[in-house]
Order: structure tokens, then sequence, then C-alpha cells
């Protein structure tokens, strides 16, 4: 007697559940807002797909070192302890043979330069 209960209310959920299906696939959307919502979904996609890009550029860039004959005022600056009138120093007084360059000029002081010269090379 209890299976045939079980079995009855499992049939009857069953069948609930499919003519929920049905039912809720048959519902007309507005044409207007479903190109909207498109929209919205697409403007988020291509946004992220910005972010991944530039998350990747970052970590390319990351790894090699920084040309300092031809690092824009902005990349030099997002060195550590690198201010806007340093980056004007550096890029004043260019081309430099080396990257201690920096240093035998004054350019930056001791401190400054060995907090980034495994980041920098000079390159002709």
């Amino acid at each position: 007697m209890r299976i045939q209960i079980v079995a009855a209310s499992l049939a009857a959920a069953g069948s609930i559940l499919i003519l929920t299906g049905c039912f809720s696939c048959s519902v007309k959307q507005n044409p207007q807002q479903l190109k909207e919502k498109t929209a919205e979904t697409t403007a988020a996609l291509k946004s992220d797909a910005k972010a991944v890009a530039s998350g990747v550029r970052e970590g390319w860039s990351r790894d090699k070192p920084l040309d300092i004959n031809h690092a824009s005022k902005a990349q030099l600056k997002s060195l550590p302890g690198i201010s806007a009138a340093t980056a004007d120093r550096i890029i004043a007084n260019r081309p430099y043979a080396k990257r201690d360059d920096l240093l035998s000029r004054g350019i930056l002081t001791r401190r400054e330069y060995e907090r980034i010269s495994d980041q920098l090379t000079a390159k002709k």
C-alpha cells in the first residue's frame, strides 16, 4: 500500500514538472525585451573580454624588463617609487647605454635604483 502511494506521488510530481516545463517554453517573449536583454548581455561580455585581454597584456609585460630608452612616462611611473618628476628626468636624459647609467648620472638615488634595477633594461 505504501509503495503504491509513493509511486502515485512520484508520478504526479513528474507530471507536474513535465507540464510546467511545457507551459514555460510556450510563453512568448516581447521581441523588444529580447533585443534589450541580448544587447545588455553582449555589452557585459565585451567588457569582460576587454578586462581579460588587459590582464593578459599586463601579465606578459610584467615578466619582461622595462626598456628605459623607449618606455613611456606612464610605464616608468608604474615602477615602485617612481614619480612623474622622476619619470620626466629619466626621459629627458635618454639615451642610456646600460641601466646603471640612471645611478651614475644621478638620475636616481641608490635606494630608488635598487628598488627597480631588476625590472629595467637599456636597449638601443
